[in-house]
Formats: C-alpha cells, structure tokens, sequence
C-alpha cells in the first residue's frame, strides 16, 4: 500500500513550518507601504510647491504628472476653461514620451469643438461631451477617468487620468487622490486669482493716494493774512478723496502774484464753501474741476449771484451727465468796511454770531442746486460785520453725523454748540477744534465719519 508523502522535517525531525505564505504577506505590505510613502511624499512635495510657487503656470505643469504618479496611470491632463468658456489642454503628462506629441494632438482636437456654458450642469459641458470626444480621438482601449476642478462650487475646468492598461481600474482610493490633486490645482487658481485682485487693488489704491494727494494740495494750505480778520479751515473727508470743497481766492486779478505781502492784504477775498452730491472719486473729480471753473469766474470781478449764476452755465452739462449737483455758497469780504457780499446755490447757510447780542443768525440767498437747471438766477446779498462778530461756513457733514442710536447731530444741535464756542474759545482754531470734537464725540470716538466735513471759521478783529 503507498505510503503518503513524507513531510519535511527539521534537525529534530518535526514538520518544518511552510513559510512561503508568510514571506509574500510581508512582502505585500511591505510593497503598500512603499507606496504609501510614495503617495504620501508625491502629495507633500504638491502641498510645497502649493506654498512656495509665485507662478501659477509652474505650479499647474507639475499637476498631470502627480495625478499620473498617485494613480498609477500612463498619463494625465488638465484642462481649464478660458473667459469666453472654450475648453483648453493647459498641461499634459504621458509616460511614453514617443506618444506624447500624438496625444496632446488628439485631446486638443477633443477639446477645441467644446464651449463650455457657465453655470450649467456638468453632463452638459466637460463630463459629457468633452468625455465622449477623448473616446472618439484617443480610442476605445483608452480608459478614461476624470474630476472636476471647483473655485468656490464653480467648475473651472478638469482634471484626467489616462491609461491603456486593460486591467486597470479606477478604484476608490485613486478617485480619491485624484479629486485632492484637482482640489490642491482649485486652490492654486482661486490664489492666483486673489492675488491679482491684491496686486489691481495694490495699484488702485497707490492711485487713490495721488488723487487724495493732489486734492489736499488743490484745498488751501494755511489760510490767508486779511486785514481785520482770523480765518481757520479744516477739511475732513470720508474717505482719501472727498466731495467737501473750500477755498480762499483774492479777487484783483492784478494782485494775484503780488511782489509784497500789504499789497495782497489789500484787496477784496473770495470766501467759499461747496459739497458735490457723492462721496469718493468722482465726487472728487468734479470738486476739482469746478475749482478751476470758480477761480476763472471770479476774475470777472461780477457779483456774488452773477459768479454762480455763470458757474451754473459753464458745468451744466458736465454735471447733467454725470447726474450730479453741486451746493455752494460764495461770498466776499471787503477788509476795508467789513462788508461781506455773498450768494447761495443751496448750500447750508452759514451762521453768524453777533457778538453785541450773543446770537446766531444764518445768511441765505435764494438759488438752485448748481447743475439742476441752466437758466437758474442767484440771488445777492450783504452782512455789515463788526469787530468780534464770527461766521461759520459748514457742509451737512457735520449736521448728518449720525451716532450709533441712530439720531443726527442736526443744524440745532450745531447752534448750540457754535454759541458755546464762540463764548468760551479764544479765536477760530479754537472754535474749529472744539465743534470737531464736540461731533466725533456725538458719533462715537471710535467711529469714523461716513460724509465729508469741511468747516472754516472767520473772525472779524477790528
């Protein structure tokens, strides 16, 4: 009768253990590990090249070839979408450099029939037809798989992984480490994106700066030496450019550049005070221009409501255009009689404190806002000024200013508190200061204000 087959045995002459099938276990995990390591060290160096690229060109060109090596695949490529929604090839990776050129060929004529509609559903755009057109171009045997790249849910383009290997399967584990390569490519753009908009704001602002610059130096640096008078101003805008307006203009045109200071002492001042409708830039803009309009009105050496009354002519269709108006209030003073000549075009009226009477009243004008209707007249007017008597020039800034309740500062409230001024400071700075303060407080010290604020403040001495 046969006898079995003996078992091998060891030294002692017992059953030898068989070891083959824990050597190719170890083997096996070994072998994951290894790639496990290689996933992990392919994904860290992207996450690097993530925080150290400046050029999102660079970083978009490693994107195929981690997609290809996490996944095993013999290629990848990465399509984007362009502004006008067509479909472009922006990178590809092939591992058989002799079929590169024929790839890139066939998936840019697979690309180049598709426009992609923003905001519609995928099937309707790369996943669907820009799939079945890398099927037609690239061949049946070719296995396709692909994800979508999302900025902020919106599908700026795709990532695929190609391979000709029959028995290759895209398993969980590689959607997976694909769709985080496609998710690291989303975060590339979305910065790239950004920083353009910091670089265009960068620039913005570097030009908001000049702007606001060149504006302070078209306000009035110091205030004029007149004979009699003290003046002060301050202008504070809401943002670097403002809309607020004052100006000091000596009215003798022969006087303008005087060889001597007593000679420009001794002509009549323009005094004036405007608001452009806006805040910002533009407001700023027609600020500008209608300075240099005034200043060339006031040479005329016309009257206070015949100045606006031109004004009025001159930027009518450049205010109608650009659907703004503008308030003003001009007058002059005469330093000889203390006569001051004035006219309004619906600007706050300027109070006046009487000092032989301790009280305030406003000078006003009948006129149009400056803009609204060319054939608008102005009015004029005169205040005979004493010695102590002081005028405020204002813009509705200061009566606008809202506190966090809600309620507005409001022209009463600025009575009162240019009546305590006038009793208990000592000469225009002073009063300037104490009514900015008395506003900021209203709206909250750590509030900033919403709308320009221009005062000045004059004086009469003797």
């Amino acid at each position: 009768m046969p006898q079995p087959p003996s078992q091998p045995t060891d030294n002692n002459g017992s059953a030898a253990t068989d070891v083959t099938p824990i050597v190719a276990l170890k083997e096996l995990v070994a072998r994951l590990h290894r790639e496990q390591n290689k996933i992990q060290d392919l994904l860290s160096s992207l996450g690097f090249a993530l925080r150290s690229f400046n050029n999102l060109n660079q970083f978009l060109e490693l994107i195929p070839l981690m997609a290809t090596r996490v996944t095993d695949a013999d290629g990848s490529a990465l399509f984007l979408y362009k502004p006008n929604g067509q479909v472009r090839l922006e990178q590809l990776h092939w591992q058989d450099s002799s079929q590169r050129r024929t790839i890139r060929r066939a998936l840019e004529t697979a690309s180049s029939q598709i426009t992609h509609v923003p905001n519609t559903p995928p099937i309707a755009t790369a996943t669907g037809i820009l799939h079945d057109h890398m099927h037609r171009y690239l061949g049946p045997e070719m296995q396709i798989f692909g994800t979508a790249i999302l900025v902020k849910h919106t599908e700026r383009g795709w990532l695929y992984v190609l391979s000709r290997d029959p028995e290759y399967s895209w398993t969980e584990t590689r959607q997976k480490l694909v769709r985080l390569v496609a998710d690291q490519t989303a975060v590339a753009i979305e910065n790239d994106e950004l920083a353009v908009e910091l670089r265009k704001k960068e620039r913005l602002d570097q030009e908001l700066e000049i702007g606001a610059e060149i504006q302070r130096r078209l306000l009035p640096r110091q205030c004029p030496s007149i004979v009699g008078v003290d003046l002060a101003a301050r202008c504070k805008p809401a943002n670097r450019v403002g809309g607020d307006y004052y100006d000091f203009i000596p009215t003798n045109h022969n006087q303008i550049q005087p060889s001597t200071r007593s000679s420009l002492e001794e002509h009549r001042w323009g005094l004036v005070i405007g608001d452009v409708m806006g805040k910002g830039v533009p407001a700023g803009l027609i600020m500008t221009m209608m300075r240099g309009m005034l200043r060339g009105e006031v040479l005329h050496g016309h009257s206070p409501g015949r100045i606006l009354q031109n004004l009025n002519q001159v930027m009518y269709a450049d205010l109608e255009n650009s659907y703004r108006f503008v308030t003003m209030f001009y007058s002059e003073y005469d330093a000889q009689n203390r006569i001051l000549s004035y006219s309004n075009a619906a600007h706050n009226p300027p109070m006046w404190w009487h000092a032989a009477t301790k009280t305030v009243t406003r000078l006003d004008t009948l006129g149009m806002l400056i803009g609204l209707d060319i054939n608008s007249q102005y009015e004029d007017a005169q205040a005979q000024l004493e010695p102590g008597d002081i005028i405020l020039y204002y813009t509705d800034g200061l009566t606008d200013a809202a506190a966090a309740s809600g309620d507005r500062f409001d022209e009463e409230n600025l009575i009162l508190t240019f009546s305590a001024a006038c009793r208990y400071c000592s000469g225009p700075q002073e009063i300037l200061d104490y009514l900015f303060d008395q506003v900021q407080q209203f709206i909250g010290a750590d509030q900033h204000n919403t709308d320009d604020m221009t005062l000045v403040v004059l004086e009469v001495r003797c």
